[in-house]
């Protein structure tokens, strides 16, 4: 027997560790292995500056840039044949592009001579002719413009006389020859530039563009502007309907839309949004144009690319060169990371998510603990219970405090869909824990009070890689669902809780799922899944018994040809769910089994309710039994940080005696209610905390080898607090106290400890 301080100070030391468990326990070929698995779920630009327009203009020739519209602010003088429209006069010399004769007086700065009326504002008198465009040829006093001879009239607007002609570009004749003191400012001389044109062999090249397949959100583009090849193609920008066309660069866009069709954009004809182009979306749209003119320049037709449209295209590329810049580096990014994880992904079909856990516990009483067993030496899966001769009462040992144990248990879940709606789950599970607490345990309650759920092994063996699901899941409707397979967990489906789910709830096994709910915790069968509602939904469902955590050669009961899928162990289930509001769920429950004996018991793993062992009240065999569980479950929010959750259940075992004696019914119920605190000092974090009565026998208790006690009632008061530390790694300690052990109402209090490192991905 271990002292009393050693095992306090080891325990306690034991929470300054951190470690993770498995699933369901190491069970032996006999029929004194508990399991009780828990709910389960699948485990499933910064601004950028414009580049200046007078960039495109060759050495020799200036371009003028357009006046912003005259609006009514503006106090003009001016004639307006359309409201919304100002435009002046203009002569062009050339069909698509307005150039203005200029005889400079000095290199560096052209200078208009102006007659102001006022210090600061030069105006023309302006007559708008055409309705897109508003500007006259203006020498403006800034550094970067040439100016016209101007009579200012108002202080806010410079426009001068101009005689249009044609409809895109606007140039006025300037006669550079004064100078006004007033308003002399030097003006940049442009620099000449190259243009590839298409009729030269050597030079039909423009700017290449990586072609646009898909753009993420970030780059302000996705929703708005989409170049990839099931979109629906338009031919002209003003089909796209929330774009307006306010400046010069939607212009020349425009028409080199409509000769190539190079944008394609969402079938609506719409950007989806009222709302302007930004310059992302509007180079998106350049880049496709891009694309599309290299191709034709790179191809026989490359001579059908006229010479105006390389310069407009070359404008726009000066003009946008820092959003394509960003556009082409961040689709070049996209193309990249896409390769990569074309080239290492696991499955086109299938995903990987797992749960890793490392478990510290500890457990202690102090003193022994009453055990109903022959030999209490003997380990906890080991235990044979039997009757005294003479007194024809249950035997019992005692068994000391065990020693603090670290554990691991893993779970990797394979989702395959073939449809899009369907799945294909495939469990794999390996684990070695054992917890402390089994220590106390009379044959028959493995697993069950106070033992962490995650705390076991996977399968029979300690570190043995078991499949733990196999299931198909499709839908029949929009509503309904089924679930076909050889392996379901019927607690994925039956039983949930809120607040009572072994990853961030309640974490033992008595406060996971019902302790009196089924004998098929893992099965082959099928479940029918009907969402009635919002608020109403049913689950239906049939299973065999077939458990990992068993030996086939005993158990598994469903692939036995002897047993089969109905002769053996196997539960009916249906659950009504109702949510009178998003807040709160009610589940009622009601479970047909058919369990097999054992060695001549009744009872755990595989003979749910009874946590316990049972014959036939002297140590005599029983036959196959029956069992009709019926149980509550319910969990509510009363507020964001504030929680209740519980369960109620009653079951009655029908079991047939092979001997002389009547047949006889062991009646049993169990009972919990806990509390729950999310978000509790971190945004994520949940604390809960539980009473519950696991097994309470009230009737046929001498029908009990095992589970029956002195007639006392178990109790425990469990708290677990849920600690996410990031994205995918918890903490979770927990810590329960076990009063009435075994149902014997003199046995020490026993306390347990867990600490437990939770990785998910």
């Amino acid at each position: 027997m271990v002292k009393n301080s050693s095992s306090v100070k080891a325990f306690w030391l034991s929470f300054l560790i951190s470690g993770a468990a498995v699933p369901l326990g190491p069970l032996s070929a006999t029929a004194q292995i508990q399991d009780t698995s828990t709910p389960e779920v699948a485990l499933e630009a910064s601004a950028v500056p414009r580049a200046t327009p007078d960039a495109a203009l060759a050495g020799g020739k200036i371009e003028i840039p357009q006046l912003a519209a005259i609006t009514a602010d503006t106090n003009s003088a001016v004639d307006r044949a359309l409201p919304d429209t100002d435009a002046a006069w203009v002569n062009r010399a050339l069909p698509q592009t307005d150039i203005a004769t200029v005889d400079r007086a000095l290199p560096e700065t052209d200078i208009a001579t102006v007659d102001r009326a006022l210090p600061e504002t030069d105006i023309a008198t302006v007559d708008p002719a055409l309705p897109q465009t508003d500007a006259a040829t203006v020498d403006r006093a800034l550094p970067e413009t040439d100016i016209a001879t101007v009579d200012p009239a108002l202080p806010q607007t410079d426009a001068a006389w101009v005689n249009r002609a044609l409809p895109q570009t606007d140039a006025a004749w300037v006669n550079r020859t004064t100078t006004a003191p007033e308003i002399t400012e030097a003006i940049r001389e442009l620099p000449p530039q190259k243009l590839e044109i298409a009729n030269s062999p050597q030079s039909q090249q423009v700017a290449e563009a990586s072609k646009v397949a898909d753009i993420s959100s970030e780059t302000g583009t996705a929703d708005d502007l989409s170049i990839q090849e099931d979109a629906a193609q338009v031919t002209s920008v003003s089909q796209l309907s929330d774009v307006r066309p306010t400046d010069w660069a939607f212009q020349a866009l425009q028409s080199l839309v409509e000769r190539y069709g190079c944008i394609a954009g969402y079938p609506d004809g719409t950007f989806r949004g009222n709302r302007a182009m930004t310059r992302y979306e509007f180079a998106a749209g350049l880049n496709a144009c891009l694309d599309q003119i290299t191709k034709q320049l790179g191809g026989s037709t490359g001579n059908l690319v006229k010479r105006e449209d390389l310069l407009a295209l070359q404008r726009l590329q000066e003009e946008f060169a820092a959003e394509l810049a960003t556009l082409r580096g961040r689709v070049d990014a996209l193309e990249a990371r896409t390769a990569e994880l074309e080239a290492n992904q696991f499955s086109t079909t299938t995903k990987l998510n797992g749960f890793a856990w490392f478990n510290l516990s500890g457990a202690f009483a102090g003193k022994g603990v009453r055990v109903e067993a022959i030999d209490g030496n003997a380990a906890p899966l080991d235990r044979v219970a039997g009757r005294d001769p003479v007194t024809n009462r249950p035997i019992v040992q005692r068994v000391d405090d065990p020693e603090i144990t670290f554990s691991h248990l893993i779970w990797l879940t394979l989702t395959t869909s073939f449809t899009g709606k369907d799945q294909l789950v495939t469990q794999l599970a390996v684990g070695n824990g054992n917890s402390p607490a089994n220590q106390y345990t009379s044959p028959g309650l493995f697993n069950t009070f106070g033992t962490p759920f995650l705390d076991q092994t996977a399968g029979v063996n300690p570190n043995e890689v078991i499949l733990r699901e196999l299931y198909y899941q499709f839908p029949v409707s929009n509503s309904l669902q089924v679930v076909i397979g050889p392996r379901i967990n019927f607690y994925r489906y039956f039983d949930n809780n809120n607040f009572s789910f072994f990853v961030d709830g309640a974490s033992s096994f008595n406060s996971n799922n019902s302790t009196l709910l089924t004998a098929t915790k893992r099965g082959a069968g099928a479940l029918a899944l009907w969402d009635i509602s919002r608020r109403l939904k049913l689950r239906l469902g049939y299973l065999g018994e077939s458990m990992e955590f068993l030996p086939s050669s005993v158990f598994n009961s469903a692939s036995n040809p002897s047993q089969g899928l109905f002769g053996g162990t196997n539960t009916s289930t249906a659950e009504l769910t109702f949510s009178p509001s998003d807040r709160a769920n009610l589940r009622f429950l009601y479970s047909r089994s058919n369990i097999q004996q054992i060695g001549g018991l009744i009872g755990a793993p595989n003979g749910r309710p009874l946590n316990g062992l049972a014959d036939d009240g002297f140590g005599g065999r029983l036959g196959n039994a029956t069992a009709n569980t019926y149980s509550f479950n319910f969990d509510w929010s009363l507020s964001r940080r504030f929680g209740l959750f519980g369960r109620y259940g009653y079951a009655e075992t029908n079991i047939f005696p092979k001997t002389d004696r009547p047949d006889g019914t062991i009646k049993t119920q169990s009972y919990m209610l806990g509390f729950a605190l999310p978000d509790l000092f971190k945004k994520g974090a949940v604390f809960t905390a539980s009473f519950l009565v696991p097994f309470d026998v009230t009737g046929g208790r001498r029908f009990l080898v095992s589970g029956g006690g002195n007639g006392g009632k178990q109790y425990e008061l469990e708290a677990t607090y849920y600690l996410p530390v990031t994205e995918n790694i918890s903490l979770v300690p927990a810590f329960y106290a076990i009063w009435n052990a075994n149902n014997f109402d003199n046995n020490p209090t026993i306390f347990v400890g867990n600490l437990r490192t939770q990785f998910s991905f």
